[in-house]
């Protein structure tokens, strides 16, 4: 379908409350969403002139149809918007790895059983308990009770690997009873699965009792051997109760999020039980780097809360988002409890906030490689310029002047992120007299930067992908009707600066601003290219400058060459200097014929 075709079918939807599924030519669902008002939501992406942002945009691009289906009120849209995504996968939407949640302790239903941590509880005759924390945090606890009460870890299936083969290291180092021998018995390993049942449930004492009545009848029978295995036992049952709060309770009382939003995307949630830290979950999710922060977290928390039976009574976010009211409504009713959304602003809250984002930027930056942080900014780059593909290849040019004379540019190349210096190149400013002209002198550079490439000129190819302009829209605009007069089709982008020098936007010849300071991997990217091109460019100049204020004055003068005009500088340090120089001191510098001859010079030069 066409784009106006497609308007004109969302003008024909009800003012109703409704999800709409964007599909692609070939029948994709590319994008879930909602609305309180279908008819006003999806038509506006299919207006002439509406503001997208860049995903919206390329989104748009790719959309052949869509469906929709309406219901009864914002809530429900909300609901069904969670479980289409969740279905669909849709590539344009903000999108968890996994469908991560509170993690409960599973006990299987067997002969000998065995735990595990899995995401939700399962209607499969198996034993659940929690919910508990983060994960890393539950199975450190669930390894301290196996640790504590002698339970195997290996994946040896009892009874089919009893006596097969010898006990593993575990056991030879104390932390396993070796229950793959022939002597233990199944009656042995369900009384320790009991036992830790028990500590699971928090009924650390009776363990300890019961432990300690077994340890005393061991002595007793002066089975000290016995006794000193449950001395032990009792002894790391009592650190494991000191250090496990996460099996303190049932239910976190307040969730902190942390967002992390650049190569790669991570979310952190920090769960505190009884004011106490009791663990932290930290994940990658799917988006494209264009997002708000608003519109992310309204995705994550309707995706990682969706469908969870047991919810915190406050979950802190850093930002409002659009359907705070509806998403609280959702998961109070799914809780049975009020769950409430919050943005502190002051306290200790924004405090824990803080860390939450440092947590997730600290996982975000542990899982991204060097390469693959270069490969997501140039990835992220293309996008935001609407380019086709990443660029490789950049050229950066800058003008450079002290006046009319001395008029220099630099061309700075970049190879990805990494500057390519043997492609840099120095253009004096030839065909332009009186006052200076930027634009003027970019036209003959880029001219001439040009002419050498058509001209098959080896130090000028290949081509760039992206030609960034130090200036506004008027220097993109130059610089693409130079590209335009050589048959030549290269993105020209101009680089705007804000009052500390820095760009903050690139700029399109027809005066469309790109902001980049959102996407800080960008920003950087454009900033070290920006500061690299004026490095150049203000080298050359003041190099330029220099030879012509105190080299070509001198040159003119027979018998003084190079060495000579050198040695005159080292000593006066300007041509005024020279100037009023005595003939005896001049000839404390150089020999005397050239010394005659520069004051000569000078005395001539002051009378004209």
């Amino acid at each position: 379908m066409t784009k106006e075709e497609l308007l004109e079918k969302a003008n024909s939807l009800p003012l109703a409350p409704g999800v709409y599924l964007m599909h692609s030519r070939d029948g994709e669902v590319i994008y879930v969403g909602k609305a309180k008002k279908l008819k006003n939501r999806v038509s506006q992406y299919f207006q002439a002139g509406r503001g997208h942002n860049l995903k919206t945009h390329a989104m748009v691009g790719q959309v052949d149809d869509f469906d929709t289906i309406i219901v009864g009120s914002e809530f429900e849209a909300l609901v069904l918007e969670n479980a289409l995504i969740k279905q669909y996968m849709p590539r344009y939407n903000i999108l968890l790895k996994d469908d991560k949640g509170y993690p409960f302790v599973r006990l299987s239903r067997e002969a000998y059983p065995k735990f595990s941590i899995v995401s939700r509880v399962s209607d499969d005759g198996a034993r659940y308990f929690g919910p508990y924390g983060g994960r890393f945090e539950t199975r450190s606890a669930l390894d301290a009770v196996r640790a504590a009460l002698h339970l195997p870890t290996c994946t040896k299936t009892f009874p089919r690997d009893i006596g097969k083969e010898r006990p593993c290291l575990n056991h030879h180092m104390g932390r396993c009873d070796g229950f793959c021998r022939a002597e233990m018995t199944a009656e042995e390993y369900n009384r320790r699965i009991d036992l830790a049942v028990q500590l699971l449930e928090g009924k650390i004492r009776l363990v300890t009792g019961t432990l300690e009545e077994e340890m005393q009848a061991a002595a007793e029978n002066w089975n000290f051997e016995e006794a000193a295995a449950l001395r032990d036992r009792i002894a790391a049952i009592k650190v494991l109760s000191k250090r496990q709060k996460v099996f303190a309770g049932v239910c976190a009382d307040t969730d902190v999020w942390g967002l992390y939003l650049g190569i790669k995307c991570c979310y952190a949630v920090l769960h505190y039980e009884d004011g106490q830290l009791t663990g932290r979950e930290a994940e990658l999710f799917s988006a494209s780097g264009l997002e708000e922060e608003a519109e992310i977290l309204s995705a994550l928390l309707l995706q990682y809360y969706g469908g969870k039976p047991v919810l915190p009574r406050e979950i802190c976010i850093s930002a409002e988002i659009e359907d705070q009211e509806v998403l609280e409504q959702l998961l109070t009713e799914q809780a049975g409890h009020k769950v409430s959304l919050r943005v502190p602003q002051r306290g200790e809250r924004v405090q824990v906030l803080q860390m939450a984002a440092a947590n997730a930027r600290e996982e975000a930056e542990r899982q991204t490689t060097n390469q693959e942080r270069i490969d997501k900014t140039l990835e992220l780059l293309g996008k935001m310029l609407g380019l086709p593909e990443a660029p490789v290849w950049m050229e950066s040019y800058d003008i450079s002047n002290t006046g009319a004379e001395d008029i220099v540019a630099s061309m700075v190349v970049f190879h990805g992120s990494r500057p390519a210096k043997e492609r840099y190149r120095r253009f004096r400013i030839k065909e332009l007299e009186g006052h200076p002209d930027d634009y003027r002198s970019m036209e003959e550079v880029l001219t001439r930067r040009l002419t050498h490439y058509m001209e098959q000129d080896k130090k000028f190819m290949p081509l760039p992908d992206v030609m960034l302009i130090d200036g506004g829209e008027q220097h993109a605009k130059v610089a693409r009707r130079v590209t335009e007069r050589f048959g030549l089709a290269i993105p020209i982008f101009g680089m705007v600066k804000d009052d500390r020098h820095r760009t903050r936007a690139l700029v399109t010849p027809e005066g469309r601003e790109i902001g980049i300071k959102g996407t800080q991997a960008v920003f950087t990217l454009i900033g070290r290219i920006q500061e690299e091109t004026h490095r150049f460019a203000i080298t050359f100049n003041r190099e330029s400058h220099g030879k012509s204020v105190k080299g070509s004055a001198l040159d003119n003068i027979p018998g003084v060459g190079e060495a000579r005009r050198t040695a005159l500088l080292k000593r006066f340090k300007s041509l005024k200097a020279i100037k009023e120089a005595s003939l005896e001191e001049l000839q404390a510098a150089v020999p005397k014929n050239a010394a005659a001859a520069v004051y000569q010079w000078a005395h001539s030069t002051q009378d004209d």
